[in-house]
């Protein structure tokens, strides 16, 4: 009798924990619920920011608007303004190799290549102390003029092209320099730049000099998309009057080494800018752009030790100065 009262109590044990497991759910699903209800809103505001960030972006995906083709009149419109424009930036443009005579220009031309007209103007006075003429030149022995030439770079090439031009000079133009293209580029060493050089400046032929600083300036002006410096100068010609042709050269070639550099032009301080279809490819920040400048423009001395009585900058040093 006394076993029969126990029964009850084991049922109860059992009934609690089972009603605790029953329950257990519901604290669960209730924990679940809170975990939810708290990653909601972290998850709004992250999908905002997604939002936000890709509105902020979209303008920068946006293509530039294309640029209106430019007819060729407009073209020569633009190129003859800025040659203008550059006549007023440099009034005083000239050829920056040290020369006397037709002679001493030639050979400081076939020299330049490869170097700057300052390593040739710092050379060419002891080589003009050497060799006045062409028939010194054509009979100094290849040693000493290589020794004479050898800051310019690539000397020994340079000494046979001097050597075997003024031979030519001796024995076909009487030791004098031709005043024509097509006798010009007969000499060794010399092409169309060198002859267009020699005939602008030391003759009063109307002359294009295409070296690198006008080739590359031609392409960003927009005057023409030709690498071969013939083409180059043949579409050239064809915008600007033959009167203009050397001058031209001078002032463009002097923007291309003083502002409009090859690796990073100075477009933030360059007076042309509003008319240059390239404006951008440098630095922009006039500031900075400023401190990109060479030479005169630059507060640094020029290419001549001689240089023209108008030049507004401070001559070069000599060699053993430098």
């Amino acid at each position: 009798m006394n076993e029969t009262p126990a029964k009850p109590a084991a049922k109860k044990t059992t009934a609690k924990k089972t009603a605790t497991k029953r329950a257990a759910p519901t604290t669960t699903t209730a924990a679940k619920k809170t975990t939810t209800a708290k990653r909601a809103p972290a998850a709004k505001k992250a999908a905002t920011k997604r939002a936000a960030a890709t509105k902020t972006a979209a303008p920068a995906q946006k293509a530039a608007p294309a640029r209106k083709p430019e007819s060729r009149v407009a073209m020569v419109r633009r190129a003859r303004r800025i040659n203008r424009e550059l006549a007023e930036l440099y009034p005083y443009a000239h050829p920056e190799l040290d020369f006397t005579n037709p002679f001493e220009l030639l050979v400081a031309t076939v020299l330049s290549a490869q170097t700057t007209d300052l390593r040739v103007n710092q050379t060419t006075p002891r080589l003009f102390a050497a060799c006045p003429t062409p028939e010194d030149m054509a009979a100094i022995p290849p040693e000493q003029l290589e020794e004479l030439i050898r800051p310019t770079g690539f000397f020994r090439a340079k000494a046979k092209s001097l050597i075997g031009l003024s031979t030519a000079l001796r024995d076909r133009f009487g030791g004098e320099v031709p005043g024509r293209l097509e006798d010009l580029v007969t000499l060794p060493g010399v092409g169309r730049k060198t002859a267009n050089v020699v005939l602008g400046n030391a003759f009063g032929v109307p002359g294009i000099t295409v070296d690198t600083h006008f080739g590359r300036l031609a392409r960003r002006f927009g005057w023409t998309t030709a690498q071969d410096a013939e083409k180059v100068e043949a579409d050239v010609a064809e915008i600007f009057p033959k009167s203009d042709w050397t001058m031209l050269s001078h002032r463009v070639v002097f923007h291309g080494r003083r502002v409009c550099h090859s690796r990073k032009p100075a477009c933030g301080a360059c007076p042309i800018a509003p008319l240059c279809p390239a404006y951008g490819e440098g630095e922009t920040d006039p500031e900075k752009a400023k401190k990109l400048l060479k030479y005169e423009l630059g507060g640094q001395p020029g290419q001549r030790l001689k240089p023209p009585a108008d030049y507004p900058g401070r001559p070069a040093a000599p060699l053993a100065a430098s």
